[in-house]
């Protein structure tokens, strides 16, 4: 993801040294497991705890010739044990393990670290969700059904029903993060060929995670789709929010905006411009995050026990889903925390049609009082 939409924190996530350092740890979990189950020397399982590292740039020269990114990995950390003067230690690492039970177990970590700040975001966002609708709850408004005045609401009941949205999404996000947290310790194609289940089981407790039940040489990615699905539809309602505001700040409208900023300008050529950038950027990134899940579906489905053409696609969507929901949540909490409101503005759109809006209870008067419906419609 471009360096405009990550912020800081997510960004390191998946940045290539946090990802090597998974990598080690899931490699080291797998060393002091099958020390303690006697399987590899105990002496061996410490001193790689003590001694193994990883260089960034080591691993990448290393991955130019070699055109293997995890065979690039662990011979950089076999010459850090050799660096130590423990190279003999280096023969347990990696020991009974293929790429992918390193890759897919490690990315079940790092997809958890996301997964937490993202939470972490949406919680921000339904507390402020829940303040402004408190704050407006009296504040009526004309609801608008097909763009057209329809009957009275209020402003404080649009956020609350965008707080209900979050609620829900939450709950989906929630779920599918937990799914995503499982490992996979099951070898080449899955039958366990050098580790036992038991091995396997007790490596990914180790690090936090659920063994899958059953994998081949990965683990199957329809957990992923599901994962990137509760994303998009997360955008989707950030989505719904920014486009409302774009709606209620039109200049005929005008019940609400977005902040303008001290020294913001909104046009090059027209200087009383005021326009709606953030919510229109809401918009615009929820498609990517929609996008995205398309080509994570199209990751489920894979030559026999595993081929690679999805690992290319994870290395986009993953970061970049993620990134971008970070990105727009902390948007859309800015949005609605400072986000002006035209009270005075939504009573005088309310009247606008000098009662009009009150029709649908004309009717149901005139019916009670034993006109016909269709005479009094």
């Amino acid at each position: 993801m471009i360096a405009r939409y990550t912020r800081p924190e997510m960004g390191r996530i998946w940045s290539d040294e946090n990802k090597f350092r998974a990598w080690l740890e899931v490699e080291l979990a797998a060393s002091e497991t099958l020390a303690e189950r006697g399987e590899i020397p105990a002496e061996a399982a410490r001193l790689l705890r003590r001694h193994a590292r990883f260089d960034v740039a080591r691993i990448l020269e290393i991955e130019r010739e070699v055109k293997h990114d995890v065979i690039a990995f662990t011979t950089a950390v076999s010459e850090s044990m050799a660096a130590a003067g423990h190279a003999e230690a280096s023969r347990w690492f990696h020991y009974g393990l293929t790429s992918n039970d390193v890759v897919d177990t490690a990315q079940g970590l790092l997809v958890a670290q996301a997964s937490e700040l993202l939470l972490k975001g949406v919680d921000q966002l339904l507390e402020v969700l829940k303040r402004r609708a408190f704050e407006f709850k009296d504040a009526v408004q004309v609801g608008r059904t097909h763009g057209v005045h329809a009957e009275p609401i209020t402003f404080g009941l649009k956020l609350a029903l965008w707080y209900d949205d979050m609620r829900a999404n939450r709950r989906r996000l929630a779920a599918a993060a937990e799914d995503m947290k499982v490992g996979k310790m099951s070898g080449a194609v899955g039958t366990f060929g050098h580790l036992s289940p038991e091995a396997e089981e007790a490596i990914c407790a180790r690090l936090g995670l659920k063994a899958a039940p059953i994998s081949s040489q990965v683990i199957s990615r329809e957990r992923h789709a599901h994962y990137l699905s509760a994303i998009a539809l997360v955008g989707a309602t950030l989505e719904k929010v920014a486009l409302e505001v774009r709606h209620l700040q039109r200049t005929e409208v005008r019940e609400a905006q977005e902040p303008f900023t001290a020294g913001q300008k909104g046009s090059s050529a027209m200087p009383h411009k005021m326009n709606p950038v953030t919510s229109e950027q809401i918009c615009g990134l929820a498609r990517v995050l929609r996008a995205n899940v398309q080509a994570a579906f199209e990751n489920i489905a894979l030559w026999h026990e595993r081929d690679i053409s999805h690992s290319s696609v994870e290395r986009v969507i993953l970061p970049d889903s993620t990134i971008l929901l970070d990105y727009l949540l902390a948007k859309t909490i800015w949005l609605v925390d400072k986000m002006p409101v035209y009270v005075e503005r939504m009573r005088r759109n309310v009247e606008l049609t000098k009662g009009l809006i009150f029709s649908g209870q004309l009717l149901l008067d005139l019916a009670a009082a034993g006109m016909l419906r269709e005479k009094a419609y």
